[in-house]
Protein backbone atom coordinates (compact mmCIF):
# COMPACT_ATOMS: atom_id res chain seq x y z
CA UNK A 1 0.00 0.00 0.00
CA UNK A 2 2.81 2.39 0.85
CA UNK A 3 4.63 1.63 -2.44
CA UNK A 4 1.44 2.30 -4.40
CA UNK A 5 0.98 5.61 -2.61
CA UNK A 6 4.51 6.70 -3.53
CA UNK A 7 3.88 5.79 -7.21
CA UNK A 8 0.67 7.83 -7.21
CA UNK A 9 2.44 10.85 -5.72
CA UNK A 10 5.17 10.64 -8.41
CA UNK A 11 2.56 10.35 -11.17
CA UNK A 12 0.68 13.33 -9.78
CA UNK A 13 3.86 15.42 -9.75
CA UNK A 14 4.63 14.45 -13.39
CA UNK A 15 1.07 15.26 -14.47
CA UNK A 16 1.32 18.65 -12.75
CA UNK A 17 4.57 19.42 -14.61
CA UNK A 18 3.06 18.40 -17.98
CA UNK A 19 -0.02 20.54 -17.34
CA UNK A 20 2.18 23.52 -16.49
CA UNK A 21 4.17 23.17 -19.76
CA UNK A 22 1.01 22.79 -21.83
CA UNK A 23 -0.45 25.87 -20.18
CA UNK A 24 2.62 27.95 -21.02
CA UNK A 25 2.62 26.75 -24.65
CA UNK A 26 -1.06 27.57 -24.97
CA UNK A 27 -0.45 31.03 -23.55
CA UNK A 28 2.35 31.68 -26.12
CA UNK A 29 0.09 30.61 -28.97
CA UNK A 30 -2.44 33.34 -28.15
CA UNK A 31 -2.31 35.83 -31.07
CA UNK A 32 -2.47 39.57 -30.85
CA UNK A 33 -5.60 39.56 -33.00
CA UNK A 34 -7.31 37.19 -30.63
CA UNK A 35 -6.56 39.39 -27.64
CA UNK A 36 -7.91 42.47 -29.52
CA UNK A 37 -11.05 40.82 -30.81
CA UNK A 38 -14.36 42.15 -29.66
CA UNK A 39 -15.80 38.69 -28.97
CA UNK A 40 -17.63 38.29 -25.73
CA UNK A 41 -16.06 36.02 -23.10
CA UNK A 42 -12.67 34.33 -23.12
CA UNK A 43 -11.36 32.75 -26.30
CA UNK A 44 -10.93 29.02 -26.76
CA UNK A 45 -7.19 29.44 -26.26
CA UNK A 46 -7.76 31.26 -22.95
CA UNK A 47 -10.16 28.57 -21.77
CA UNK A 48 -7.60 25.88 -22.61
CA UNK A 49 -4.92 27.80 -20.75
CA UNK A 50 -7.08 28.21 -17.69
CA UNK A 51 -8.01 24.54 -17.77
CA UNK A 52 -4.35 23.48 -17.80
CA UNK A 53 -3.49 25.85 -14.94
CA UNK A 54 -6.36 24.54 -12.79
CA UNK A 55 -5.26 20.99 -13.53
CA UNK A 56 -1.76 21.77 -12.32
CA UNK A 57 -3.10 23.26 -9.07
CA UNK A 58 -5.36 20.28 -8.62
CA UNK A 59 -2.57 17.76 -9.09
CA UNK A 60 -0.36 19.60 -6.59
CA UNK A 61 -3.20 19.67 -4.07
CA UNK A 62 -3.84 15.99 -4.61
CA UNK A 63 -0.17 15.21 -4.05
CA UNK A 64 -0.18 17.15 -0.81
CA UNK A 65 -3.35 15.42 0.28
CA UNK A 66 -1.89 11.99 -0.39
CA UNK A 67 1.28 12.79 1.47
CA UNK A 68 -0.62 14.04 4.54
CA UNK A 69 -3.23 11.26 4.53
CA UNK A 70 -2.74 8.19 6.79
CA UNK A 71 -1.31 5.11 5.07
CA UNK A 72 -4.48 3.15 5.84
CA UNK A 73 -6.60 5.42 3.56
CA UNK A 74 -7.28 3.99 0.08
CA UNK A 75 -5.43 5.72 -2.76
CA UNK A 76 -7.39 7.62 -5.38
CA UNK A 77 -7.99 5.54 -8.52
CA UNK A 78 -5.56 6.20 -11.34
CA UNK A 79 -8.38 7.23 -13.64
CA UNK A 80 -9.08 10.25 -11.47
CA UNK A 81 -5.69 11.73 -12.36
CA UNK A 82 -6.64 12.04 -16.01
CA UNK A 83 -10.24 13.21 -15.73
CA UNK A 84 -9.65 16.93 -16.29
CA UNK A 85 -10.32 20.09 -14.37
CA UNK A 86 -13.40 18.82 -12.53
CA UNK A 87 -11.28 16.26 -10.70
CA UNK A 88 -8.71 18.91 -9.95
CA UNK A 89 -11.37 21.16 -8.50
CA UNK A 90 -12.62 18.31 -6.31
CA UNK A 91 -9.05 17.70 -5.14
CA UNK A 92 -8.65 21.35 -4.16
CA UNK A 93 -11.96 21.22 -2.33
CA UNK A 94 -10.85 18.08 -0.49
CA UNK A 95 -7.63 19.76 0.67
CA UNK A 96 -9.43 22.86 1.89
CA UNK A 97 -12.10 20.81 3.67
CA UNK A 98 -9.65 18.51 5.43
CA UNK A 99 -8.79 19.85 8.92
CA UNK A 100 -5.07 20.18 9.64
CA UNK A 101 -3.55 17.19 11.36
CA UNK A 102 -2.00 18.36 14.65
CA UNK A 103 -0.43 16.09 17.26
CA UNK A 104 -2.20 16.05 20.62
CA UNK A 105 -0.82 18.67 22.99
CA UNK A 106 1.25 17.31 25.84
CA UNK A 107 -0.34 17.95 29.23
CA UNK A 108 1.16 20.97 31.00
CA UNK A 109 3.57 19.93 33.70
CA UNK A 110 2.46 21.03 37.13
CA UNK A 111 5.04 23.23 38.89
CA UNK A 112 7.21 21.08 41.08
CA UNK A 113 6.92 21.87 44.76
CA UNK A 114 9.93 23.68 46.22
CA UNK A 115 12.28 21.45 48.19
CA UNK A 116 11.90 21.69 51.97
CA UNK A 117 15.19 22.08 53.81
CA UNK A 118 15.84 21.61 57.52
CA UNK A 119 19.64 21.55 57.13
CA UNK A 120 22.10 23.14 54.73
CA UNK A 121 21.90 20.34 52.14
CA UNK A 122 21.62 22.41 48.95
CA UNK A 123 25.25 23.20 48.16
CA UNK A 124 26.66 26.69 47.68
CA UNK A 125 24.26 29.62 47.51
CA UNK A 126 25.73 31.90 44.82
CA UNK A 127 24.91 35.53 44.13
CA UNK A 128 22.76 34.56 41.13
CA UNK A 129 20.92 31.26 40.86
CA UNK A 130 18.69 29.24 38.53
CA UNK A 131 15.74 27.43 40.10
CA UNK A 132 13.55 24.94 38.23
CA UNK A 133 9.84 24.61 38.97
CA UNK A 134 8.55 21.86 36.69
CA UNK A 135 8.80 23.15 33.11
CA UNK A 136 9.61 26.68 34.31
CA UNK A 137 13.12 28.00 34.92
CA UNK A 138 13.54 31.00 37.22
CA UNK A 139 16.76 33.03 37.40
CA UNK A 140 17.42 35.68 40.03
CA UNK A 141 18.90 36.50 43.41
CA UNK A 142 18.47 33.50 45.73
CA UNK A 143 17.13 33.64 49.27
CA UNK A 144 16.17 31.19 51.98
CA UNK A 145 12.49 31.64 52.84
CA UNK A 146 11.28 31.00 56.39
CA UNK A 147 8.43 28.46 56.39
CA UNK A 148 8.30 27.85 60.15
CA UNK A 149 9.44 24.23 60.36
CA UNK A 150 11.66 24.35 57.25
CA UNK A 151 13.08 26.74 54.66
CA UNK A 152 12.78 26.90 50.88
CA UNK A 153 14.94 28.51 48.20
CA UNK A 154 13.34 31.17 46.03
CA UNK A 155 14.78 33.74 43.63
CA UNK A 156 13.96 37.45 43.48
CA UNK A 157 14.35 40.13 40.82
CA UNK A 158 15.72 42.67 43.29
CA UNK A 159 18.82 41.97 45.43
CA UNK A 160 17.49 44.09 48.31
CA UNK A 161 14.30 42.02 48.54
CA UNK A 162 16.31 38.81 48.39
CA UNK A 163 18.71 39.98 51.12
CA UNK A 164 15.88 40.93 53.49
CA UNK A 165 14.11 37.59 53.06
CA UNK A 166 17.36 35.64 53.22
CA UNK A 167 18.33 36.91 56.67
CA UNK A 168 14.98 35.78 58.05
CA UNK A 169 15.26 32.38 56.35
CA UNK A 170 18.86 31.89 57.46
CA UNK A 171 17.87 32.71 61.04
CA UNK A 172 15.19 30.02 60.85
CA UNK A 173 17.70 27.50 59.51
CA UNK A 174 20.01 28.28 62.45
CA UNK A 175 17.15 27.82 64.90
CA UNK A 176 16.35 24.42 63.40
CA UNK A 177 19.88 23.25 64.21
CA UNK A 178 19.75 24.26 67.91
CA UNK A 179 16.24 23.30 68.98
CA UNK A 180 17.18 22.05 72.45
CA UNK A 181 19.36 25.05 73.44
CA UNK A 182 16.58 27.35 72.25
CA UNK A 183 13.99 25.61 74.42
CA UNK A 184 16.23 26.14 77.45
CA UNK A 185 16.87 29.76 76.46
CA UNK A 186 13.18 30.59 76.03
CA UNK A 187 12.47 29.40 79.56
CA UNK A 188 15.36 31.34 81.08
CA UNK A 189 14.88 34.91 79.82
CA UNK A 190 15.34 37.11 82.91
CA UNK A 191 12.46 39.36 84.08
CA UNK A 192 10.30 38.34 81.14
CA UNK A 193 7.05 38.54 83.12
CA UNK A 194 7.89 42.02 84.38
CA UNK A 195 8.78 43.22 80.88
CA UNK A 196 5.59 41.68 79.49
CA UNK A 197 3.46 43.86 81.78
CA UNK A 198 5.18 46.98 80.37
CA UNK A 199 4.78 45.59 76.86
CA UNK A 200 1.09 44.80 77.32
CA UNK A 201 -0.13 47.83 75.34
CA UNK A 202 1.92 46.66 72.36
CA UNK A 203 1.58 42.86 72.43
CA UNK A 204 1.77 39.61 74.34
CA UNK A 205 4.46 37.97 76.43
CA UNK A 206 4.96 35.36 73.69
CA UNK A 207 5.50 38.07 71.07
CA UNK A 208 8.08 39.79 73.27
CA UNK A 209 9.92 36.52 73.94
CA UNK A 210 9.98 35.74 70.23
CA UNK A 211 11.58 39.12 69.49
CA UNK A 212 14.27 38.64 72.14
CA UNK A 213 15.17 35.24 70.67
CA UNK A 214 15.21 36.60 67.10
CA UNK A 215 17.59 39.42 67.98
CA UNK A 216 19.81 37.06 69.99
CA UNK A 217 20.06 34.66 67.02
CA UNK A 218 20.78 37.55 64.70
CA UNK A 219 23.64 38.86 66.82
CA UNK A 220 25.08 35.45 67.67
CA UNK A 221 25.06 33.85 64.22
CA UNK A 222 24.38 36.34 61.41
CA UNK A 223 27.29 38.75 61.37
CA UNK A 224 28.41 39.80 57.90
CA UNK A 225 29.52 38.21 55.64
CA UNK A 226 26.79 35.59 55.82
CA UNK A 227 27.73 31.95 55.14
CA UNK A 228 27.23 30.82 51.55
CA UNK A 229 27.91 27.10 51.80
CA UNK A 230 27.54 24.23 54.27
CA UNK A 231 31.09 24.35 55.79
CA UNK A 232 30.79 28.09 56.48
CA UNK A 233 27.33 27.56 57.98
CA UNK A 234 28.63 24.83 60.31
CA UNK A 235 31.52 27.06 61.42
CA UNK A 236 29.08 29.86 62.15
CA UNK A 237 26.99 27.50 64.31
CA UNK A 238 30.07 26.43 66.26
CA UNK A 239 31.11 30.05 66.83
CA UNK A 240 27.68 31.25 67.92
CA UNK A 241 26.55 28.50 70.29
CA UNK A 242 28.82 29.39 73.24
CA UNK A 243 27.80 33.07 73.27
CA UNK A 244 24.08 32.75 72.55
CA UNK A 245 22.93 32.75 76.18
CA UNK A 246 24.97 35.83 77.14
CA UNK A 247 23.78 37.70 74.06
CA UNK A 248 20.14 36.83 74.82
CA UNK A 249 20.54 38.15 78.35
CA UNK A 250 21.98 41.42 77.02
CA UNK A 251 19.09 41.79 74.56
CA UNK A 252 16.60 41.18 77.38
CA UNK A 253 18.35 43.80 79.54
CA UNK A 254 18.12 46.45 76.80
CA UNK A 255 14.48 45.51 76.13
CA UNK A 256 13.69 45.98 79.82
CA UNK A 257 15.27 49.44 79.88
CA UNK A 258 13.41 50.54 76.73
CA UNK A 259 10.04 49.34 78.02
CA UNK A 260 10.53 50.96 81.44
CA UNK A 261 11.53 54.32 79.93
CA UNK A 262 8.70 54.07 77.43
CA UNK A 263 6.18 53.65 80.23
CA UNK A 264 7.70 56.59 82.11
CA UNK A 265 7.43 58.82 79.03
CA UNK A 266 3.80 57.84 78.46
CA UNK A 267 2.90 58.61 82.08
CA UNK A 268 4.72 61.94 81.94
CA UNK A 269 2.93 62.93 78.75
CA UNK A 270 -0.45 62.02 80.23
CA UNK A 271 0.14 64.01 83.41
CA UNK A 272 1.72 67.08 81.75
CA UNK A 273 -1.45 68.45 80.16
CA UNK A 274 0.72 69.93 77.42
CA UNK A 275 -0.87 71.69 74.42
CA UNK A 276 -2.03 69.57 71.48
CA UNK A 277 0.92 70.58 69.31
CA UNK A 278 3.39 69.16 71.85
CA UNK A 279 1.30 66.09 72.63
CA UNK A 280 0.93 65.20 68.94
CA UNK A 281 4.64 65.63 68.31
CA UNK A 282 5.69 63.45 71.26
CA UNK A 283 3.10 60.78 70.51
CA UNK A 284 4.38 60.49 66.95
CA UNK A 285 7.95 60.25 68.24
CA UNK A 286 7.06 57.50 70.74
CA UNK A 287 5.23 55.50 68.09
CA UNK A 288 8.29 55.62 65.85
CA UNK A 289 10.68 54.71 68.65
CA UNK A 290 8.70 51.83 70.20
CA UNK A 291 6.32 50.12 67.76
CA UNK A 292 5.13 46.56 68.34
CA UNK A 293 8.28 44.91 66.89
CA UNK A 294 10.75 47.54 68.01
CA UNK A 295 13.36 44.97 69.07
CA UNK A 296 13.55 43.34 65.63
CA UNK A 297 13.21 46.34 63.33
CA UNK A 298 15.56 48.69 65.20
CA UNK A 299 19.27 48.29 64.37
CA UNK A 300 21.23 47.15 67.43
CA UNK A 301 23.32 50.36 67.75
CA UNK A 302 20.15 52.49 67.67
CA UNK A 303 18.33 50.08 70.00
CA UNK A 304 20.93 50.73 72.67
CA UNK A 305 20.22 54.48 72.38
CA UNK A 306 16.43 54.21 72.76
CA UNK A 307 16.51 54.64 76.57
CA UNK A 308 18.36 57.95 76.14
CA UNK A 309 15.85 59.19 73.55
CA UNK A 310 12.95 58.24 75.84
CA UNK A 311 14.55 59.98 78.82
CA UNK A 312 14.85 63.02 76.56
CA UNK A 313 11.05 63.05 76.19
CA UNK A 314 10.61 63.21 79.98
CA UNK A 315 13.16 66.01 80.29
CA UNK A 316 11.53 67.97 77.50
CA UNK A 317 8.15 67.88 79.27
CA UNK A 318 9.77 69.05 82.50
CA UNK A 319 11.37 71.99 80.65
CA UNK A 320 8.17 72.81 78.82
CA UNK A 321 6.49 73.60 82.15
CA UNK A 322 9.19 76.13 82.94
CA UNK A 323 9.43 77.72 79.47
CA UNK A 324 6.72 76.84 76.91
CA UNK A 325 7.95 79.51 74.46
CA UNK A 326 11.37 77.89 74.30
CA UNK A 327 9.84 74.51 73.45
CA UNK A 328 7.73 76.11 70.72
CA UNK A 329 10.79 77.75 69.14
CA UNK A 330 12.82 74.52 69.21
CA UNK A 331 9.95 72.55 67.70
CA UNK A 332 9.65 75.11 64.89
CA UNK A 333 13.36 74.55 64.13
CA UNK A 334 12.98 70.78 64.10
CA UNK A 335 9.72 70.43 62.18
CA UNK A 336 10.82 71.23 58.57
CA UNK A 337 13.83 68.91 58.93
CA UNK A 338 11.58 66.10 60.07
CA UNK A 339 8.74 66.70 57.60
CA UNK A 340 10.96 66.36 54.55
CA UNK A 341 12.18 63.02 55.92
CA UNK A 342 8.61 61.83 56.52
CA UNK A 343 7.64 62.79 52.95
CA UNK A 344 10.60 60.89 51.54
CA UNK A 345 9.82 57.81 53.62
CA UNK A 346 6.27 57.87 52.27
CA UNK A 347 7.61 58.05 48.72
CA UNK A 348 9.89 55.05 49.31
CA UNK A 349 6.85 52.93 50.29
CA UNK A 350 8.74 50.73 52.70
CA UNK A 351 11.86 50.25 50.57
CA UNK A 352 15.08 50.23 52.55
CA UNK A 353 17.48 53.17 52.30
CA UNK A 354 20.62 53.13 54.45
CA UNK A 355 21.39 56.85 54.19
CA UNK A 356 17.77 57.73 54.91
CA UNK A 357 17.98 55.60 58.07
CA UNK A 358 21.11 57.50 59.07
CA UNK A 359 19.23 60.77 58.71
CA UNK A 360 16.35 59.36 60.76
CA UNK A 361 18.60 58.67 63.76
CA UNK A 362 20.32 62.04 63.37
CA UNK A 363 16.85 63.57 63.86
CA UNK A 364 16.61 61.77 67.23
CA UNK A 365 20.01 63.06 68.23
CA UNK A 366 18.93 66.58 67.24
CA UNK A 367 15.88 66.21 69.50
CA UNK A 368 18.20 65.41 72.39
CA UNK A 369 20.36 68.42 71.51
CA UNK A 370 17.34 70.76 71.32
CA UNK A 371 15.22 69.54 74.25
CA UNK A 372 17.53 67.62 76.62
CA UNK A 373 21.10 68.82 76.21
CA UNK A 374 22.08 67.32 79.58
CA UNK A 375 21.86 63.82 78.09
CA UNK A 376 24.52 64.72 75.51
CA UNK A 377 24.96 63.29 72.01
CA UNK A 378 27.73 60.94 70.79
CA UNK A 379 28.78 63.55 68.22
CA UNK A 380 27.97 67.20 67.49
CA UNK A 381 24.62 67.58 65.75
CA UNK A 382 22.75 70.65 64.52
CA UNK A 383 20.19 71.75 61.95
CA UNK A 384 23.04 72.80 59.63
CA UNK A 385 24.58 69.35 59.78
CA UNK A 386 21.26 67.72 58.93
CA UNK A 387 20.85 70.12 55.99
CA UNK A 388 24.26 69.01 54.74
CA UNK A 389 23.41 65.31 55.07
CA UNK A 390 20.10 65.91 53.31
CA UNK A 391 21.83 67.68 50.43
CA UNK A 392 24.08 64.65 50.00
CA UNK A 393 21.04 62.36 50.01
CA UNK A 394 19.13 64.29 47.38
CA UNK A 395 22.02 65.70 45.35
Amino acid sequence: MQTLLIILIVLAAIAALVSLIRGIVSFLQTTEAELKSGADGPSISSQKQNKMMFARIGFQALAVLKKAAPVSEPAAPAAALASGSSVAARAVTAVLATPPVTPPAAPAAAPAAAVKHTTWAFGELPEMMEVRRGAQTLIGFPALIDKGTFVEIEVFDEPEAAAAQHRVGLRRLVALQIKEPLKYLEKGIPDLTKMASAYLALGTLEALREQIIEVALERAFLAEPLPQDAPAFIRRLEEGRPRLTLIAQEVARVAGLVLADHQAALRKLKDSKAPREVVDDINAQLQRLVPKRFLVITPWPALQQLPRYLKGVVMRLDKWRADPARDTARLAELRPLEQRWLRRVTELKGAGHARMDEYRWLLEELRVSLFAQELRTPQPVSAKRLDKVWAQLTG
